[in-house]
């Protein structure tokens, strides 16, 4: 309970302050619960294979090593080549994404728009049923020939009904009379949509704007899928394939009939080096997770409510 004292004031009562004690320390609890696992996970990847094997993951680095890192940039130039393809296709698809999603929210939130709830049932529809994974295939190589193309590793993340309900729910909080009015003034629907609409709904547009973003950050099933040509890979699925070589390469030497030979002279890293791509991979994501952290929240707890 908050009382007022005689300089006027609020005093919080000791019921309040015990909760907000009790409330920060449980967050605490939880940060920390979600923290420590990142913070092992950069230590094995500053540890050497050896110690990770032996002793387990802990909070400080073991054995100091960058044979993981070493590794993972052993050519860097083609992992530049897989970072400037992920980068290139984030913000690309990000900034198309919201543009079409915006649009396609702004014309499903107008009551004046005679189809809406035929169009709303249609996108809602395709959350329930789908064609399954070798229509979609076909679709994406055969029917459009998008395969060995940026196109495929672009196109099928553009859109997101999820991210559409989320949209309209914000815009449909926007009161009509702000509309009416950008009509009185003269205003189309385009102009209404980029100078009304889209300043009073950035919270929306940075939450959609990270979902959008993680999707392709985060890609590499489409790459599996489409792409062949190496100078092509985006980086999720480059540090796939490496992960992957040097799997293959440990179970060979583990079956050759000379493996205590090859085995003796050569160290490669497994456990390390995906620590260290886990590292490599998420880095620019946590960089930008705080400048849209309070629009995000927002964002998704309006959407929450109103979906």
């Amino acid at each position: 309970m908050q009382r007022t004292n005689n300089t006027g004031k609020i005093k919080k009562g000791s019921d309040v302050i015990a909760l907000n004690i009790i409330a920060y320390g449980f967050c605490g609890i939880v940060a920390l619960v979600c923290l420590v696992p990142f913070i092992m996970v950069v230590s094995g990847s500053f540890s050497s294979e050896t110690a990770v094997i032996k002793n387990g993951f802990s909070l400080l680095p073991q054995d100091f090593s960058l044979e993981a890192y070493k590794t993972v940039f052993k050519e860097p130039l083609v992992v530049l080549r897989a970072y400037a393809t992920t980068i290139l296709l984030t913000i690309t698809g990000t900034v198309l994404g919201l543009l079409l999603q915006t649009m396609t929210a702004y014309v499903l939130s107008r009551k004046d728009f005679g189809w809406r709830n035929q169009f709303s049932f249609f996108f809602y529809f395709t959350t329930l049923f789908s064609g399954g994974l070798v229509p979609y295939y076909l679709l994406i190589s055969k029917t459009l020939g998008l395969r060995d193309s940026y196109l495929a590793l672009l196109l099928p993340l553009m859109f997101s009904v999820y991210n559409l309900l989320i949209m309209k729910s914000y815009i449909s909080g926007i009161p009509d009379s702000l509309i009416d009015a950008a009509k009185i003034d003269g205003c189309g629907e385009v102009r209404t949509l980029f100078q009304i609409i889209l300043p009073l709904i950035k919270p929306a547009l940075a939450t959609v704007g990270l979902f959008i973003a993680l999707a392709y950050w985060n890609d590499w099933y489409n790459a599996m899928l489409y792409i062949k040509a190496e100078d092509k890979y985006p980086l999720q699925y480059f540090l796939y394939q490496q992960v992957n070589n040097i799997e293959g390469y440990k179970q060979l030497i583990a079956n050759s009939a000379v493996s205590g030979n090859i085995a003796s002279s050569v160290s490669l890293p497994s456990e390390t080096l995906k620590m260290a791509l886990t590292v490599v991979v998420t880095g620019p994501i946590v960089l930008a997770y705080p400048l849209v952290q309070k629009y995000f929240v927002q964002g998704v707890t309006i959407g929450a409510v109103k979906g």
